[in-house]
């Protein structure tokens, strides 16, 4: 991974760096893991190999080692730290790159990814994805839509002409890359998931924990007082009984490989 282009280093140093606090703040995450898990029980289908990619601290393993006893786990992550969080003893770890996966063509029965591809090229990792799937292999996968974090976009709309976050790709677009790429669409749903903060600059706190912080457009100078106080007011806009929310426009998505 020392040759990762600059973007990718960044990301990589941002999640390495949230690795240690990343399960406290992760409730999201694990939502998102656990409908996935319940999605991919719903099938017959028997893998022997399975690649977590994009594994994080290693949240899915457990349940995916339940499911398929039987099953050899490899969990791929390209932040070094979030391996060395991971349980061990239930996976091989693998430090790697979605978009460049060390991996023979046609050596896996699953892959699994969850909150992973979103901060991928779609062109570049599904084919790589795909490359790795035996035919009638499967992909698993949980990501982010265009709908992510919609109440501060909106907020920080009414404070600068900056974006302040990532542009997440719409669910045709996935759908269409993958199709490119060789994989049959099996199954896909669609769902907003939520978390909450008592105050902005808590919600923040925890964003920037979750890594995201270092994903989207281009850092901005730190807001001043006044940028920051319309920004506080704009957010308060949103403001539900449970706090302040964060909302993660997420698909979930099974494919096969043709």
């Amino acid at each position: 991974m020392t040759d990762a282009p600059a973007p990718k280093r960044a990301v990589r140093a941002a999640f390495d760096k949230a690795a240690d606090a990343y399960d406290a703040v992760a409730a999201v995450q694990r939502s998102a893991c656990d409908r996935l898990l319940d999605m991919v029980s719903a099938q017959t289908f028997e893998p022997r190999r399975i690649v977590d990619a994009g594994s994080g601290t290693g949240y899915a393993l457990a349940g995916l080692h339940r499911r398929f006893p039987a099953a050899e786990l490899i969990a791929l992550d390209f932040a070094p730290a979030m391996l060395r969080r991971q349980p061990p003893g239930l996976a091989l770890p693998l430090c790697a790159d979605l978009e460049r996966l060390p991996l023979a063509d046609a050596s896996v029965d699953a892959l699994w990814s969850s909150y992973a591809l979103q901060w991928c090229h779609p062109r570049r990792a599904l084919p790589e994805l795909a490359r790795s799937l035996r035919p009638g292999g499967q992909l698993w996968v949980a990501t982010l839509g265009p709908g992510t974090l919609h109440e501060l976009r909106d907020a920080f709309r009414l404070v600068d002409q900056h974006e302040h976050v990532l542009p997440f790709q719409a669910p045709e677009v996935l759908e269409d890359a993958a199709e490119d790429a060789g994989l049959r669409i099996l199954a896909s749903e669609r769902d907003t998931l939520q978390a909450w903060a008592p105050d902005l600059r808590g919600l923040l706190a925890d964003i920037k924990t979750l890594g995201a912080h270092q994903t989207g457009a281009p850092r901005r100078p730190p807001l001043g007082k006044t940028a920051w106080n319309k920004l506080v007011k704009a957010y308060e806009m949103h403001r539900t009984p449970a706090g302040l929310p964060a909302s993660y426009d997420t698909l979930w998505l099974l494919a096969e490989k043709t």
